[in-house]
């Protein structure tokens, strides 16, 4: 059981880091000293096409990175490794 919750604050944990980081980084977008917050990537496989005649699918993975979304999930990383220890 306290390897499904440390699982579990995990998992919490990143995704509040990478939720929060795309917020900072949609709010700070376009504003003069915070602007570099908003500063990203896109890293992947943009879109891959396989046709069979019977069945057509297209797969593709894409992740838009963003310096605040790195500072966030860090910080998410070491909230979690003080909380981690007392689950």
């Amino acid at each position: 059981m306290d390897k499904f919750k440390k699982g579990f604050a995990f998992i919490f944990f990143m995704l509040a880091g990478i939720v929060l980081g795309a917020f900072i980084a949609y709010v700070c977008e376009g504003l003069p000293y915070v602007g570099w917050l908003s500063w990203g990537k896109n890293i992947g496989v943009e879109s891959f096409a396989m046709d069979l005649y019977v069945i057509k699918f297209n797969v593709g993975l894409m992740i838009h990175a963003t310096i605040s979304q790195i500072f966030t999930v860090t910080l998410a990383l070491i909230m979690f490794a003080k909380v981690g220890k007392s689950i």
